[in-house]
Order: C-alpha cells, then structure tokens, then sequence
C-alpha cells in the first residue's frame, strides 16, 4: 500500500501546463563540472499583429524572398547561408558545418569567470533565456544555483545561438537559472560622446534645497517592485480602438485624422515650484492621488 501511495504522490507533481519547446540543448560548464540543461524563451509577449494593406482596395501586400537575378520567389528549403568574401563571391555553410567548426562551443554554456552580479552594468544587458536541467542534471543546476544565490555571484559565460557567439550573464531568478545574453563592450557606443551636465551643481544653479525636496520625492513614492502591476497600456488601448471599430461597423473605411501633438515644455521651468507641488501630491493618500 505504501508503494502505491507513493505513485500517487509522485504523479500529483507533474504540472498540469505542457513544458514549453526548448530552442537549445547543451550544458553549462563550470571548472570540470558539465551540467545538462536546454535553454527556453521568457518570452510570452502579447503582440498586435497588422496587415500591410493597399490603401486603394485594402488587399494584403505580401513579404516575399525573391530571387535578385530571376525575380522569382524562393522556397525556405532552397534557401542557404552563404559568406560573401569577395563581391559576388560567396562561401556557402550549412548548419551542420557551422555547428562542426567549434563543436564544443556551439554545445556548452562556458563559464569563464565568477563576479558580483551587482557589477554588471544594465545597458550590458540584451535578452533572457531560462535555463532547465535535462535528464542526470538536477543535482549540479541545483548545486550551482544555491553557490551562486548566496555568494550573490553571476558567471559570465560565452556560448553560441544561431551562429552567433554570445557573451552571457547566468543570474538566479527564484529557482530558475537565467542565461542573460550581453552586449560586448564593443557593441556599445561610448557615453562620453553625449552632453550631459556634469558634477558641478552650482554650475546649474542646483540648490540643497532642491535636492533635498527630490529626495523628499523619491522617498515619498518609493514603493515594493512589482512587475505584475504593470502591463502595456498602449496595446490595451489599441486593442480598444479595434473593439470599438468592429462595433460601429467601421471594420473598412479608411480616415484620416491629424496626428495628436505632444504637449510642448515650457521654456522657462521654475523647478522648485514643480518640485513643491509634486511633494505635497506624492504625500496624499494613494485614492487621492489616482483620482488626480
């Protein structure tokens, strides 16, 4: 009987929710530690999908791969990867041969190098993945997960997608390891070109009581972050507009409207009456503040 119940148990914990397509298999390596794992989207993006149209008969106007010289459309299956070496000349590779050129790169999450993941800067950041343990790699994902949530560590890695090589971030997330894909330094334009105002504050004519007062400001709208309480109000509206067409029958016509003008700053600020007004409505009471 205890065997059965067992079962029963262990069948409980499978979640009801099919996994997702993992879209890479390979493993994380760590000194002369492998971990398998396969690497899946965070992505579950809600998309506002548009038709091109012709504006004279409201057909749809298609995307096509066509052929330069012949004008013809191409098929997927007839399409290949190629190099241009020289004009004209090109170097054609198949996946297979992409992959064989470093097969253990093209396989392996490596890790060069453990740093403090409060170190990494934010616009070295690109694109999230999940990583998942497949088949014998649960007890090295957790191992290392649980390493690196208390030394607060992350360990940058290099590994390739799509025939691209990636330098990667792998940080904790709850119980999930999230390969973050990085922008090399050398992807990034330097700062140092923008005109930005410098440290000298009296320069600006920015006063301690200002900066108090933004403080103040700060403080007073400081809340627990919580990205649930966001969504994308723009596709919310979109999709209102839509909704509201289809109901009116306006499901065709086409209208012109003039395009709505942002609301113009003033050339003079006087930001410490801003600065005033906005205390005085951060300390209201939240039902006050929204009805505002």
């Amino acid at each position: 009987m205890a065997k059965a119940s067992t079962k029963k148990k262990a069948r409980a914990k499978k979640p009801d929710s099919k996994q997702p397509r993992s879209i890479w298999k390979g493993s994380i390596s760590f000194g002369l530690v492998n971990i398998p794992v396969a690497l899946y989207s965070t992505e579950a993006k809600q998309k506002l999908s548009f038709k091109l149209l012709d504006r004279r008969d409201l057909n749809p106007v298609r995307y096509r791969r066509v052929n330069e010289k012949s004008g013809k459309e191409v098929p997927w299956d007839e399409i290949v990867k190629g190099y241009e070496y020289e004009k004209s000349e090109f170097v054609v590779l198949s996946d297979a041969e992409l992959e064989r050129a470093n097969a253990e790169a093209t396989q392996t999450i490596a890790i060069a190098e453990f740093v403090d993941a409060a170190d990494i800067s934010p616009v070295y950041f690109d694109k999230p993945y999940y990583l998942a343990p497949l088949k014998s790699g649960e007890k090295g994902y957790a191992l290392l997960r649980e390493a690196m949530r208390r030394s607060g560590k992350a360990g940058i890695a290099r590994m390739v997608l799509r025939s691209r090589e990636y330098l990667t971030a792998l940080v904790v997330h709850g119980n999930v390891l999230v390969a973050n894909l990085l922008r090399f330094a050398h992807d990034l334009r330097s700062a140092d070109t923008l005109d930005v105002p410098g440290k000298d504050l009296k320069q600006l004519k920015i006063t301690d009581r200002e900066i108090t007062m933004a403080e103040q400001l700060i403080e007073n709208m400081e809340g627990q972050w919580d990205p649930k309480q966001f969504h994308e109000q723009y596709y919310e509206d979109v999709m209102q507009l839509i909704k509201s067409k289809i109901k009116s029958g306006k499901t065709q016509t086409i209208e012109e409207h003039e395009r709505p003008t942002a609301p113009r700053a003033s050339k003079i600020v006087d930001i410490t009456e801003l600065l005033k007004r906005s205390v005085a409505e951060a300390q209201q009471p939240a039902h006050r503040r929204k009805a505002s």
